[in-house]
């Protein structure tokens, strides 16, 4: 802190941290590389597997719908993080632990080894969100509506909530732009608004959304009072009054907690953005990503055994004459959840029938292009309808029969539910530099006008070390929480539990930004689908 800065500062005041120093020159070319080479290690991955599948190019409109595609969804993911991953920063700053540049370049790392070891679940699980008939259809006019009109959505959102300086929900913000696109598409098919969602799925990731941010604000609080009954070291729970950081394990504990966060941001928020760039792919280049090629042949003929014993299952839990459709029975079976007497024995021809198309391929790299979207579909629709079957009570399997479709729901995942490596590192390489700018209005909220006093180190420790535990508990269930949620939650609890006090007004703005991120978002997707799919 330079000299002038401690002479505006009053005697006794908590010194506020230097935000305001510019980076320097070698971080904005070594930015600029990371980003180029993120761009072209994508672009050579995407042309490298495509010409490895055999796919015969006859026109370049794919090419360019999925490079603008594969564009706005990384850039969402950009807006993440400079967004969301503020908020993990936050406290290090303003406890002086890091130098802010330092923090936010240590939280981008964290952030792109988090999006890599990531597993998936939480990917897949925002997927299931979306109608079932524009998963299966994804590769045309009204697939391409939809992902453009729920990303830009959800960026449009962001930008604006940041622009504003409130610590909004990425998270939030993306289910209901799923949400506003389900919704606008049963509209638009003559169907109740209902019906397009399912909401189930959308009642579970609404939970773990809606009860994140108590638990940041419980748990903090009752944590740091815990720390105020077991640690009575007074300068824990003191405003800082000198730019030194703290002393060096509190200190330790707050960078452990910010690398936690930053990491478990990373391996659940990144995830998002995977399952929308793997819906692109499906529908841009199916040859080369709507089947797992590298599932080995071994595993292809266990998968074909598993699909023929699962048949036989289901043909003796329902010994009636298969439905003359059964992929139009399990599609409204999906959507509506009603469980008719046809839908046992169409999972059962469908399952008969994915059986015999597998077998007859050594692998399923062998799959004939003009194959691949149906039997991709008939995987994706038999997988979603042993998952409803499963939580059903109106129907009654076996123990061998649970079992087998267990088995065979296990290999179907397998076959479609698959993230390429490259994917992951584009989506890290965007999160971890998103984190890298525009982190500032964020972290002044965060830091400054939540409570009414400077963030103490143990306040900082507190609701980092919550947080890092909810989101890394989300992730290991494959829920979406937000981390913008829990930790400013969590540093308002730490506030309360300190008798600190709190700045209402901008809890009203956090409160509200909380209720009307939903609500808008389901309407500005809903509006940008019904116009991109009279544009498309």
């Amino acid at each position: 802190m330079n000299s002038s800065a401690e002479a505006a500062v009053p005697s006794g005041a908590a010194i506020r941290p230097n935000l305001d120093r510019p980076s320097g020159l070698v971080t904005r070319y070594v930015f600029l590389a990371v980003m180029a080479a993120g761009l072209l290690f994508t672009g050579y991955s995407v042309f490298a597997d495509i010409a490895e599948s055999g796919a015969v190019v006859t026109t370049l409109l794919p090419f360019v719908l999925l490079g603008v595609a594969l564009l706005i969804a990384l850039g969402f993911e950009f807006v993440n993080g400079f967004h969301d991953t503020a908020n993990a920063v936050a406290t290090v700053i303003y406890t002086h632990s890091l130098p802010p540049h330092v923090a936010v370049v240590w939280s981008g790392v964290f952030n792109f080894i988090g999006v890599l070891v990531s597993s998936g679940a939480v990917a897949f699980g925002i997927i299931s969100l979306l109608p079932v008939e524009l998963i299966l259809q994804v590769g045309s006019s009204a697939g391409f509506a939809m992902v453009f009109a729920l990303l830009i959505a959800a960026i449009l959102w962001n930008l604006g909530t940041w622009w504003l300086g409130l610590p909004a929900s990425s998270s939030h913000t993306l289910i209901g732009s799923i949400i506003g696109v389900g919704v606008a598409n049963a509209l638009m098919h003559g169907r109740d608004g209902t019906s397009g969602v399912d909401w189930a799925q959308a009642t579970k990731v609404g939970y773990s959304l809606l009860l994140s941010p108590l638990v940041g604000f419980g748990c903090a609080a009752l944590l740091l009072l815990a720390l105020r009954a077991l640690v009575k070291n007074r300068a824990l729970y003191e405003e800082p009054r000198s730019d030194a950081p703290p002393p060096w394990w509190i200190r330790g504990i707050l960078i452990l907690t910010c690398t936690g966060v930053s990491f478990a941001h990373g391996s659940n928020d990144g995830q998002k953005g995977m399952g929308l760039i793997m819906l692109i792919l499906v529908g841009t280049v199916p040859l080369s990503y709507a089947l797992n090629r590298a599932m080995p042949a071994s595993q292809v003929t266990q998968f074909a055994a598993v699909a023929h014993v699962t048949q036989d299952a289901l043909v003796k839990a329902a010994p009636v004459a298969p439905p003359a459709e059964p992929r139009k029975v399990l599609s409204d079976y999906i959507r509506t959840h009603e469980v008719t007497p046809e839908v046992v024995p169409a999972l059962a021809a469908l399952t008969g029938t994915i059986g015999a198309q597998v077998k007859d391929y050594p692998s399923l790299a062998r799959v004939p292009a003009e194959s691949v979207p149906n039997v991709r579909n008939d995987m994706y629709l038999a997988s979603e309808a042993i998952r409803f079957l499963e939580k059903s009570d109106k129907v009654n399997f076996d123990a061998d029969a649970k079992a087998n479709l267990k088995a065979f729901k296990g290999q179907l995942d397998t076959a479609t539910k698959f993230i390429p490596l490259w994917v992951k590192v584009a989506v890290a390489v965007a999160l971890g530099l998103g984190t890298m700018i525009g982190w500032k209005r964020i972290v002044v909220t965060v830091g400054e006008k939540i409570g009414k006093s400077h963030l103490t180190y143990a306040q900082g420790a507190s609701a980092e070390l919550v947080a890092m535990t909810t989101i890394g508990a989300a992730d290991l269930f494959g829920l979406p929480v937000s981390t913008t949620h829990v930790l400013s939650s969590g540093v308002a609890g730490t506030m309360a539990a300190n008798k600190s006090g709190l700045q209402m007004a901008t809890i009203r703005n956090l409160l509200m930004a909380w209720v009307l991120t939903l609500p808008a978002a389901i309407l500005l997707s809903g509006s940008l689908y019904w116009l991109f799919a009279h544009l498309f």
